[in-house]
């Protein structure tokens, strides 16, 4: 499936000119935006495990655990007062195809750690849950972390829609797509790695567009 309102023009978006407040993700300074085996797409398709869930926005939450100082949960309309910040970023699916120049707005990862206190020691990893039917994806604490990391909002200006993993999803632009967890709703902090859906069926565990850990 494309989501055909997403098209791009033939130019390639590039973070010159874009303004000071935006966070520009490293990877678009880079002379080859593509990583190896990669293909850009000029629109934005639609891809899942198990199709997009139905979420009733009146229950919907978003949950912190783990090992962070003060575990939290916020309701939607509580989400929504967090500070946000806008990401210039390019966006790898490990089916080979990039979509490049992407305008994300949410909330960043360390802004949610600092609103649970900050991390416990020990702390290494995340597993991100998603709405659908207990999926989850796994990630070191480190990529989580990055500048150009958060729970997105929008994307180029507009809110996510459903079928792209609205209305909150995970973004982690260095990392293969599958990393930024659609139809995001809890993020656990772990002691050690522990393996999501598509780890758990052979996907990579860290999943480096740019060392093409597509599987393990």
């Amino acid at each position: 499936m494309v989501d055909q309102r997403k098209w791009q023009g033939d130019a390639i978006p590039m973070p010159e000119g874009l303004p000071e407040t935006v966070i520009v993700s490293p990877d678009t300074h880079r002379g080859k935006r593509l990583p190896p085996g990669q293909s850009r797409t000029k629109k934005w398709p639609v891809l899942d495990a198990y199709g997009e869930p139905r979420i009733d926005m009146e229950k919907w939450r978003m949950d912190v655990g783990g090992l962070v100082n003060q575990p939290r949960s916020w309701t939607w309309a509580q989400f929504q007062e967090l500070p946000r910040v806008k990401v210039f970023a390019d966006f790898h699916c490990v089916t080979r195809w990039s979509r490049l120049g992407n305008i994300w707005e949410g909330v960043s990862t360390r802004e949610l750690m600092a609103q649970c206190g900050g991390v416990k020691d020990g702390a290494t990893h995340v597993l991100a849950y998603g709405y659908d039917h207990g999926w989850t994806t796994n990630l070191p604490l480190s990529d989580f972390l990055k500048e150009d990391s958060l729970v997105a909002l929008t994307h180029d200006g507009e809110p996510i829609e459903g079928e792209h993993g609205g209305p909150a999803r995970l973004i982690v632009p260095q990392l293969y797509a599958w990393k930024s967890a659609k139809w995001l709703a809890a993020i656990e902090l772990l002691p050690a790695d522990k393996a999501g859906f598509w780890e758990q069926n052979g996907y990579h565990m860290r999943g480096d567009p740019w060392r093409e850990e597509r599987f393990g």
